[in-house]
């Protein structure tokens, strides 16, 4: 499977934070949901992998080629967007498009218009007078707007009502169409990582707890109801979390199919993303 992006043991120390080992590949293609909590690492991975501050150790490969040794080239062939709008607050959609010409060597007038129509964006406003979800349009159809192969989005639904995400969505969906181009998607909405992402990548207090296909995540985990007599019954190896509440326990397990065979009459019920994360946070581990 040829990867895109490829993080090895990237490592970033902070007074009170600290990056760790942190390793996921990209393939090309696919559209990578990166998700956890705030101050978990994500924008600080983003940024290590942009070469916006220095890494203390690790290597990012995109393309094949060195983020740092081939920056310049690197940086012509993707398109990055953070949670706010970085664009001065007096330029119009014409002023940015004569500033990323100059910039890019791809850049695409035509498409950069086609991408104001779709989002319905005025021409003649400043980006001071735009919404916080036009704005958000606009740096989406900026990024995109010179071909790139890849896309760094950093929490850039976060923030904007469900109409505006299902549009952003549909858009990044469609850019992935060729499985030529592939997406780096950071949020903390895993209900918006569920409809598009084909991978999942979970950092938790700076280091990756897991790195998975989507549906295998999906379709593999289950939750175990149980009370406390069948929950003694069950192999510490089987449980990844678990919950204890008023009424039992919830057991998160791995391989449901297999746990269905060795726990017959036990409860198994399917989950979702969001589930496994909090598990994985809040869940207590035997």
């Amino acid at each position: 499977m040829e990867t895109v992006l490829e993080v090895n043991h990237l490592s970033k120390q902070f007074d009170t934070f600290s990056l760790e080992d942190v390793s996921f590949q990209l393939p090309k293609g696919s559209i990578m949901g990166f998700v956890g909590e705030n101050g978990a690492g994500k924008t600080t991975t983003i940024k290590l992998i942009l070469n916006l501050i220095n890494k203390n150790s690790g290597q990012v490969k995109m393309f094949g080629l060195d983020h740092m040794k081939d920056e310049k080239q690197i940086k012509e062939q993707i398109g990055v967007v953070f949670d706010n709008s970085h664009f001065h607050d007096h330029l119009r959609p014409d002023d940015i498009a004569k500033i990323m010409r100059n910039i890019f060597q791809n850049w695409d007038d035509a498409l950069f218009t086609n991408y104001l129509k779709t989002f319905k964006l005025p021409l003649n406003k400043t980006v001071k007078e735009y919404s916080k979800g036009m704005k958000m349009k606009l740096s989406i159809a900026t990024a995109l707007s010179h071909h790139p192969k890849l896309l760094l989005l950093d929490e850039a639904t976060s923030g904007l009502d469900p109409i505006v995400r299902n549009e952003i969505l549909d858009i990044l969906l469609d850019f992935i169409q060729d499985e030529e181009r592939s997406i780096l998607l950071s949020s903390h909405i895993t209900s918006d990582l569920e409809k598009i992402a084909d991978y999942i990548t979970f950092i938790h207090d700076g280091k990756i707890v897991f790195s998975e296909s989507k549906d295998e995540l999906i379709y593999e985990y289950g939750i175990m109801k149980c009370g406390i007599e069948d929950f003694k019954k069950i192999s510490k190896s089987d449980i990844v979390g678990y919950r204890k509440g008023q009424f039992g326990y919830e057991v998160l397990v791995r391989d449901k199919k297999e746990m269905e065979k060795k726990y017959r009459g036990f409860v198994i019920d399917h989950t979702n993303i969001e589930e496994i994360i909090l598990f994985h946070v809040r869940g207590e581990e035997q």
